[in-house]
């Protein structure tokens, strides 16, 4: 058995005029999990199995990563775009609503999408991706502004392509590698994983075009953000190197019912490097009466 293989299904949807590739495994109410940068569906292989004993899991390849389509226009990556995806996946799968896990980008999606279809939502649960307006507040401060300063490295056409491509995706594998707190948790087999995904035709410039058509517009980080209602959890790995843990200070200001779980010596990739933890505190979250 490969690394990419196990008790999963492979599928396919169309959603908002895109072919969107996940994994699934399970059945009972949906739990949809959104991946981040530079990562797909595979992030959340420690969790799949975990809440597929009762729930049908559907771990997407956003749209332009690993087996998606690719659009081809920066604007095919705003996040109105990435909403309406995730609206039709929800309804296209014969369900009203979902428990919505997204980590990174995928957090920053599902943050929106909360918002924005909180009917659709059953529960938000967010891994090391702060609440927008706490992103924004924090992007006006010199330590986050230089944490974050690779976004704008990220807006010049074709050069952070060539530089991620290089010495075999040598970049792509130390940024999982270099940020991690336990090296462990991210195998040769892991890492090959990625940079296949990555070296898809058309997927790279893809999943940086989310970087180029969602910042220095208002659409995301501009807006006005009042107070979510919507059940919301939020897990941090306290060692994130490109996201400070101050950023999650005040989140209470804008969700109203909101549990925060720190995860000591763990970095951004949360979930891959502490997945017990993060499973165990998904579960008492679960179980919480609404």
């Amino acid at each position: 058995m490969t690394t990419l293989q196990g008790s999963w299904l492979h599928q396919s949807i169309v959603s908002n005029g895109v072919k969107l590739h996940y994994v699934t495994q399970g059945e009972g109410p949906l739990m949809l999990m959104l991946h981040g940068f530079p990562e797909f569906w595979y992030s959340w292989r420690h969790q799949i199995p975990e809440f597929a004993r009762d729930h049908k899991v559907v771990a997407l390849d956003l749209r332009g990563y690993n087996d998606s389509d690719k659009p081809q226009e920066v604007s095919d990556y705003r996040i109105s775009e990435l909403l309406l995806d995730i609206e039709g996946v929800i309804h296209g799968l014969g369900y009203d609503s979902a428990v919505v896990v997204g980590h990174d980008w995928g957090g920053a999606v599902a943050w929106t999408f909360a918002y924005d279809y909180p009917h659709l939502v059953d529960r938000l649960i967010v891994l090391n991706l702060p609440h927008p307006a706490k992103f924004a507040a924090g992007l006006r401060t010199p330590q986050q502004l230089l944490r974050s300063s690779y976004i704008f490295l990220f807006q010049i056409p074709g050069l952070p392509e060539m530089l991620i491509q290089a010495n075999d995706y040598r970049l792509l594998a130390s940024a999982f590698t270099s940020m991690a707190v336990n090296k462990a948790a991210f195998s040769q087999a892991d890492l090959a994983a990625y940079k296949d995904a990555a070296a898809k035709r058309g997927a790279l410039t893809a999943a940086l075009n989310y970087y180029r058509a969602n910042f220095f517009q208002s659409e995301l980080l501009n807006r006005e953000w009042g107070m979510l209602d919507v059940p919301t959890l939020m897990i941090w790995g306290e060692n994130d190197t490109a996201l400070g843990i101050e950023l999650t200070y005040g989140t209470e200001e804008y969700v109203e019912d909101l549990t925060i779980r720190y995860i000591p010596n763990c970095s951004h990739w949360v979930q891959q490097e502490q997945p017990q933890l993060v499973n165990q505190y998904i579960r008492e979250f679960l179980a919480e009466p609404k």
